[in-house]
C-alpha cells in the first residue's frame, strides 16, 4: 500500500503591533544605522502588555482556520513549537482552548475532541520537529484528518548587548494534510544532524549566580555570538551532508538546481553566510571542476587552496572551542577569508543571493522569531512568488531549520501545481499591519525597564488577549501564575 503524499497547504502569520524602528533604535543607542540595516534589518516587534506567546499562537491558528476555511472537526493534530513557553505542564492544549472558545463564540464547531496536542522544544528548531512529526502522523494514523503546527516565540536580549537589535516576536501557523495544495514534504528525503555544543545559546532557569530557581530569567538567553555563528554553519552543513548521502546527490549540482531556499533567520546576514559556506563546502567535496572553482576563489583571497580544502573537509570538534580562552576563535578562519572574495563573484549573486531572494525584503521587518523565523520566511516567499506570478510548480525548494545547542534539519519541498491559490491566502502584507512605532520610553516600558504608565497605544480587534493572571494559592483554590484569556471580536 503506497503512502499518500503529505505536506503544506496553508500558512498564517501573526505579529504583535508594537514595532521598534531600527533606524530610530540606532539614534537611541548610537549604533551605526548603515551597518544595522545591512546586517540585521529595518525593524522588529515586541509582545504587548496584554499578550503572550500563547495569545500570538492562538491568533495565528484562528487566522489560518478562517483564511483557509478549515473544518475544525477535521483537525486532529495541533502542535506547538516554542522556546518561550511559560507553563511547564501544558502547551498546545492552551492554544486549543482559546481557539475553541473563539470558534464557538462565532458559531463554528470546535477543534476535534480527539486532537493530539504536543509541544516541541529545541531552541529555534522546535517547529520543524513538530512539522516532521505531523507528517508522520498524517502518513500513518492521520487518515483524512488535518494537522496544524504553530510556532511562536519572543526573542529578547539584554539592553546594550550585541543581540538587542535582533529581537522579535510573532507566530506562524502551518496547515498540513495529505495531497497538499502548496508543497509535498517527504521526511525520507530530509537530512538531520545534532551535537551538543555547551555554551552556544541557552536559557537556564537557575539564578545566574548559580543558586536557586529563577524563572524571571526565562526570556534573556546566555549566548556567545561568534561561537554561535560557527555552530550554525557547521550543524547546517552536517544536516545537508546527511541529505546528500540519503538521496545520492552531487552537492554543487543540487544547490545550483534549487529554485529557492528558506532558512532559520536570526538576522539578515546569518543565513546568507550559512548558505554561502554551504556552497563552499559543496565545492570542496565535489569533482575536479568544483575544486578548480574553489581554487579560483582561494587565489583571489590569497589563501592556499590546499589549506582551505583541509579546513572544509574535516569535521571540527566545536566543543573544544566552548571554553573561556577559545570562545572567540574563528573555527573556519581560512574559509571565511575565501567567503569574502566569493561575495564579489557572479556565482555568489546567482546561487546564494539569487536563491534567497523570495520574501527576503519582507523579513527585514520581522526581527528574530526563533521557531517562527523559518515558516515566516516561507510564508513571505510564497506570498511574494504568487504576487509576481513566479513559475514554481514542479520545482524543489529547500527548508533549512536550525536550533542552537545544536541541531539542524533540511527538508526539501516540491511545489505542486495550483499552489498559487493557497499561497495568496497567506496574505502576508496584512500580517504587517497594524503597526505602532514605539518611542524610546515606550520601548523601555515594554522591556520592563520602566514602570508602565497604562501603556495602551493600540486597541486590539479580532484577537486574543491576556485578561488577567491568577493570584490565588490557597488550599481551597489555586491559580497563581495561570493566564486567563479573552477573545476581542
Amino acid at each position: 500500500m503506497s503512502v499518500p503524499a503529505t505536506g503544506i497547504s496553508g500558512l498564517a502569520v501573526y505579529l504583535p503591533p508594537y514595532r521598534v524602528d531600527l533606524r530610530a533604535w540606532c539614534k537611541w543607542t548610537g549604533a551605526d544605522w548603515d551597518k544595522i540595516r545591512k546586517v540585521v534589518g529595518t525593524g522588529f516587534r515586541l509582545v504587548g502588555p496584554d499578550q503572550s506567546v500563547y495569545t500570538m499562537a492562538a491568533n495565528a491558528v484562528l487566522r489560518l482556520i478562517h483564511n483557509y476555511d478549515i473544518d475544525p472537526a477535521r483537525v486532529r493534530y495541533l502542535a506547538l513549537g516554542t522556546e518561550s513557553s511559560t507553563d511547564n505542564s501544558a502547551g498546545a492544549v492552551i492554544i486549543k482552548g482559546m481557539v475553541d472558545s473563539a470558534l464557538q463564540a462565532e458559531g463554528y464547531a470546535p477543534l476535534s475532541r480527539h486532537c493530539e496536542v504536543p509541544e516541541f522544544k529545541h531552541a529555534c528548531l522546535g517547529g520543524v520537529y513538530a512539522i516532521k512529526n505531523a507528517l508522520r502522523f498524517l502518513a500513518t494514523d492521520g487518515n483524512d484528518s488535518l494537522a496544524i503546527v504553530v510556532s511562536t516565540d519572543k526573542a529578547l536580549y539584554s539592553l546594550g548587548s550585541s543581540g538587542e537589535p535582533t529581537q522579535g516576536a510573532g507566530a506562524v501557523a502551518v496547515l498540513l494534510e495529505q495531497n497538499p495544495t502548496i508543497g509535498v514534504l517527504d521526511p525520507a528525503q530530509s537530512g538531520t544532524a545534532s551535537d551538543y555544543r555547551g555554551v552556544d545559546f541557552r536559557k537556564p532557569l537557575i539564578n545566574r549566580n548559580g543558586t536557586g530557581a529563577s524563572p524571571e530569567f526565562v526570556d534573556i538567553p546566555v549566548f556567545n555570538g561568534k561561537y554561535s555563528t560557527s555552530c550554525y554553519v557547521d550543524e547546517m552543513q552536517r544536516a545537508l551532508e546527511d541529505m546528500y548521502a540519503r538521496r545520492g546527490l552531487q552537492p554543487v549540482e543540487y544547490l545550483r538546481s534549487l529554485r529557492a531556499v528558506f532558512m532559520h533567520r536570526p538576522y539578515h546576514r546569518m543565513p546568507e553566510t550559512g548558505w554561502a559556506m554551504a556552497y563552499l563546502f559543496a565545492l570542496a567535496h565535489g569533482n575536479d571542476n568544483d575544486v578548480e572553482e574553489l581554487k579560483d576563489y582561494c587565489h583571489h583571497a590569497n589563501v592556499p587552496c590546499a589549506d582551505v580544502l583541509e579546513e572544509l573537509r574535516r569535521q571540527p570538534k566545536l566543543m573544544d572551542f566552548a571554553v573561556r580562552d577559545r570562545i572567540t576563535e574563528e573555527i573556519f578562519p581560512l574559509s571565511l577569508s575565501v567567503l569574502r572574495a566569493f561575495r564579489h563573484t557572479e556565482a555568489f549573486h546567482e546561487f546564494v543571493l539569487g536563491r534567497m531572494q523570495l520574501g527576503a525584503k519582507a523579513m527585514f521587518e520581522l526581527g528574530n522569531l526563533y521557531t517562527a523565523a523559518l515558516p515566516a520566511w516561507l510564508a513571505a516567499g510564497l506570498a511574494e512568488a504568487a504576487d509576481r506570478k513566479e513559475e514554481l510548480a514542479g520545482t524543489e525548494v529547500l527548508l533549512v531549520g536550525y536550533g542552537s545547542g545544536d541541531a539542524a534539519e533540511v527538508l526539501p519541498m516540491t511545489v505542486v501545481p495550483g499552489w498559487e491559490q493557497a499561497a495568496r491566502a497567506i496574505d502576508f502584507d496584512s500580517a504587517l499591519s497594524p503597526s505602532v512605532d514605539l518611542s524610546f520610553e515606550q520601548y523601555l516600558e515594554l522591556r520592563g525597564e520602566r514602570p508602565r504608565n497604562e501603556f495602551v497605544p493600540f486597541a486590539p480587534r479580532a484577537e486574543f488577549v491576556v485578561e488577567r493572571v491568577g493570584q490565588e494559592s490557597a488550599d481551597a483554590f489555586q491559580d497563581a501564575g495561570i493566564e486567563y484569556y479573552r477573545y476581542i471580536q
